[in-house]
């Protein structure tokens, strides 16, 4: 298992497009990856998840993945939510 910290930088926080473009990356992945936010968990390939988050603009999530090219799919989903600018 991996995890890695990053802050959110979309304006409107992982909601609406950000969210469904993560979850569209995620699920390219095989490993499990799951985010974490004020201590809620939530599966990054599940929109419901990842809205039900509430993860605002200038917070801080904790990215976590394991299994099957889980370093690979750390890096990208940790850079995707580091660079979205919606």
């Amino acid at each position: 298992m991996r995890h890695s910290k990053v802050m959110i930088k979309s304006a409107v926080g992982l909601h609406a497009r950000p969210a469904a473009n993560l979850v569209r990356e995620a699920t390219r992945h095989e490993c499990s990856i799951e985010l974490e936010y004020e201590g809620k968990k939530a599966s990054a390939k599940s929109i419901m998840q990842v809205l039900a988050l509430g993860a605002k603009s200038g917070t801080e999530i904790t990215v976590y993945t394991d299994g099957p090219g889980e370093v690979e799919a750390l890096r990208t989903i940790v850079e995707m939510i580091a660079t979205m600018d919606m």
